[in-house]
């Protein structure tokens, strides 16, 4: 068997974090533990997690690390330890597929579906404040119509108080209608409220959006609020979506046990990797409960994901936001075989490369991993100078 000989770590732009894991008989493995904002300390989570757990010991053992790593600190979960396992644990389950030479989705069962369908984002964030907001959401939703995809995903909600004026609600709204008027009704479109509403506030929004029958609501309340999506859920036609800020199964237990959701969106690179994002989407299936993976990252974590969402029959679409970024800092140019994460009208095609299906550009990697990054997560204010949900 294989074993873990030496590691390195990339903190590249925009803003990801990669972890390459390298073994004596010289297969590698690449994971992506990207917590935006806060790389220095998950690159220090991963140092001690691998030096105490991964090097020295057998590639294979996935199960057996994830529980070493998870278990043995006493102190468990959270976003910085579990987006350093979530890295790790990626780049196990790449070597492990290049071990066996095949796609890690086919030692997870195999495929459920022949090609799986992506939503492609398309701004319209109120707190940038452009006057070209409009125009330019009427142009993405277009462009995105054209080249394929069936659902899009827009930002929801600006800056808000903690109940905020009618015109606010308009506003948000309008963006909304026009969405839906330059797509039509065979177009899905999801809406992101980014944790940045308050119960009534939300109550206000959903009830304005189901004109429009949005695919989804995401976030529509902070993490710490979840208690509220029940009653939220209880009110509406509009499904609810969240779980991109819960980092255990314990977590989704109680979110699923609640009953308020209606689509969980674990995050690929903060959950726990594969081993832990694929125990919770399904355990999601046997509450009737559908998955979207959140996955606004690089492209190893996008990988990552396909791997679960062709094995996963509950996963609804995959998240991707590879044509997010001006195109000096495209997440595919990390890539040798980029054409493994394009979308063909709308869908991912099934990987086929071993492992995780991606071709690592590793000098493009080590050359963007001198850029001095330096992304922290903004400072939003309100106009009272008080501190607002990013």
């Amino acid at each position: 068997m294989a074993t873990i000989v030496d590691y390195e770590l990339f903190e590249v732009p925009p803003r990801w974090l990669f972890v390459r894991l390298e073994t004596d008989d010289g297969l590698v493995g690449w994971g992506e533990p990207t917590l935006e904002g806060h790389a220095d300390m998950v690159k220090a989570a991963v140092d001690k997690l691998v030096k105490t757990h991964i090097i020295g010991y057998e590639a294979g053992r996935i199960q057996d690390h994830w529980q070493a790593m998870y278990r043995s600190g006493f102190y468990r979960g959270g976003p910085i330890l579990m987006s350093a396992i979530s890295g790790i644990d990626q780049a196990l389950w790449d070597i492990k597929g290049k071990e066996c030479g095949k796609p890690v989705y086919e030692l997870l069962g195999g495929p459920v579906r022949d090609r799986l369908r992506a939503y492609r984002w398309i701004g319209g964030d109120l707190q940038h404040g452009s006057d070209r907001l409009d125009s330019e959401l009427e142009t993405a939703a277009r462009e995105s119509v054209e080249a394929g995809f069936s659902a899009v995903k827009i930002a929801g909600s600006p800056k808000l108080r903690h109940i905020d004026a009618p015109s606010k609600v308009d506003e948000i709204v309008d963006k909304l209608a026009l969405v839906r008027e330059v797509v039509g009704t065979g177009v899905d479109i999801g809406v992101d409220l980014h944790g940045r509403a308050t119960r009534p506030m939300a109550t206000r929004l959903i009830k304005a959006f189901e004109p429009y029958s949005p695919m989804f609501v995401e976030e529509p309340v902070l993490p710490e609020h979840n208690h509220v999506l029940p009653e939220l859920a209880s009110g509406t036609t509009v499904p609810i979506a969240t779980g991109e800020r819960l980092y255990s199964r314990a977590e989704f237990r109680s979110l699923l046990v609640d009953g308020g959701v209606d689509i969980i969106q674990p995050s690929i690179a903060q959950l726990g990797g594969i081993t832990e994002t694929k125990r919770i989407i399904d355990m999601a299936e046997t509450f009737g409960v559908g998955a979207a993976i959140d996955c606004p990252f690089g492209p190893v974590a996008v990988a990552a994901s396909l791997q679960i969402g062709f094995t996963s029959w509950n996963i609804l679409i995959q998240q991707q936001s590879l044509e997010r970024y001006p195109e000096e800092e495209a997440d595919i140019r990390y890539l040798e075989n980029q054409d493994a994460l394009r979308c063909v009208d709308g869908y991912f095609e099934p990987p086929t490369e071993p492992g995780l299906g991606i071709d690592i550009n590793e000098e493009l990697v080590r050359e963007q991993s001198t850029v001095d990054v330096k992304w922290n997560t903004p400072i939003r204010r309100r106009d009272d100078g008080s501190i607002a949900e990013w």
